[in-house]
């Protein structure tokens, strides 16, 4: 499938913030009677990044992604509070009226860490016994920022997090993006041209990402400000007690990621009990690009290990 023809597959959906509406794009397509399964993307791009996995997944799964406020080709406003306890507002309101009240996660990057709020949201609401948002069944995180500790942010990301953010980021360019992008895949499967020129396009739709790219940065600090919070998601959820049962949770990681690589995945296993780590050697921060048949099989034989338990 070309970028186009994904494009041209897209539905709209109108997210309400207080007294404005915001058109937010997405993708469902999938057996309507199957589970259903969410993919959560990444920062600095869009829903796009699942493609390689779409058709395989959508023969199992009722799949949803969805371009985040501020991404890909959903609204990019200027001066808006760009957060990640935004966007998983965002997605519980789309998914919820789509039907979708309970889900299967599949998350990268940014979306790991929008992951994580939900899945702190699904526990508090499960011990209170509520039923308000989004029940998530099982949660598999790709390479991200899950401990800010861990977290070694490229200089681009550095640059746009600092004062200089809003000047950097009227300053990007395709050259140097496609630069700071390539630095964090693995050496044996850098993107193509023609890769880099569908990611490219993606920034610069809707007025583009440039002008926001210091606003959407942001989340680094919320990682230090909600990290009990986050972190204690993934622990909580791994060590189910009397008030609240467990979430599944997988970490698809590729290894050589010089973000979020081998050293998340070691900080995992030291913080989360029964870590289930599956560490892809050579593959860098894009997984789902760089080796989408072994995410495939390995998302999979997660699944299928939750239906025999």
């Amino acid at each position: 499938m070309t970028l186009e023809q994904w494009h041209q597959q897209a539905q709209y959906f109108d997210y309400s913030r207080g007294d404005t509406q915001h058109r937010i794009a997405y993708w469902t397509q999938g057996p309507a009677d199957a589970p259903p399964l969410l993919l959560i993307h990444g920062f600095p791009t869009a829903s796009w990044d699942w493609q390689a996995l779409w058709p395989q997944l959508c023969e199992h799964y009722r799949v949803l992604a969805i371009d985040m406020m501020g991404f890909g080709y959903s609204a990019k406003p200027r001066g808006y509070a760009y957060s990640i306890l935004d966007q998983a507002d965002l997605i519980t309101q789309l998914a919820t009226s789509l039907g979708m009240q309970q889900c299967h996660v599949l998350a990268h990057d940014y979306g790991d860490t929008v992951a994580q709020e939900l899945l702190a949201r699904h526990l508090e609401n499960q011990q209170q016994a509520q039923n308000s948002t989004l029940r998530l069944k099982s949660v598999c995180l790709l390479n991200g920022g899950l401990f800010p500790e861990t977290h070694r942010a490229t200089f681009a990301q550095k640059m746009l997090n600092s004062v200089l953010g809003p000047v950097v980021a009227r300053l990007m360019s395709e050259t140097r993006f496609n630069r700071s992008f390539c630095h964090v895949f693995g050496p044996h499967t850098q993107p193509s041209a023609a890769e880099l020129k569908d990611f490219w396009s993606l920034m610069s739709a809707e007025q583009g990402s440039q002008g926001i790219a210091h606003l959407l940065i942001r989340y680094i600090g919320e990682r230090r400000q909600h990290r009990e919070r986050w972190v204690g998601a993934l622990q909580k959820a791994g060590e189910p007690s009397a008030e609240q049962s467990g979430v599944p949770l997988r970490v698809i990681c590729g290894a050589v990621d010089p973000v979020s690589g081998a050293h998340m995945a070691q900080r995992y296993r030291e913080l989360v009990a029964a870590p289930d780590v599956v560490l892809l050697p050579d593959i860098g921060h894009y997984p789902q690009c760089e080796a989408p048949q072994q995410v495939l099989e390995s998302f999979l034989a997660f699944q299928a290990g939750l239906a025999e338990a």
